[in-house]
């Protein structure tokens, strides 16, 4: 599947559940992830979305461990089972569906 296929795909699943999935960019810092996606509660993630079998570059892990290093939610997803289980993390986390 395409990136801008899955990322589409999350921006949905996010709306639905009143979450604001952000186009994240930094000019000042490459390879940031893709979307800044958050809820109520509290609840921010970064998330790096990739096309179906890619995985991400070093530079994007690097990104990614700095983030990780301030205590942030970080994930990369590949595919639309890989948003779906983020999906139910978070409507657990807003005390909905159990994990």
């Amino acid at each position: 599947m395409r990136e801008r296929d899955i990322e589409q795909y999350l921006i949905n699943e996010v709306k639905k559940l009143g979450g604001i999935p952000y186009k994240f960019k930094s000019p000042q810092r490459r390879s940031v992830p893709d979307r800044l996606c958050i809820f109520n509660k509290k609840i921010t993630i970064f998330v790096e979305v990739k096309a179906t079998g890619k995985v991400p570059t070093e530079a994007q892990l690097r990104e990614m461990e700095r983030l990780v290093d301030k205590e942030q939610w970080v994930v990369y997803v590949n595919s639309e089972s890989g948003v779906d289980r983020i999906i139910k993390k978070i409507k657990f986390m807003l005390g909905g569906d159990e994990v």
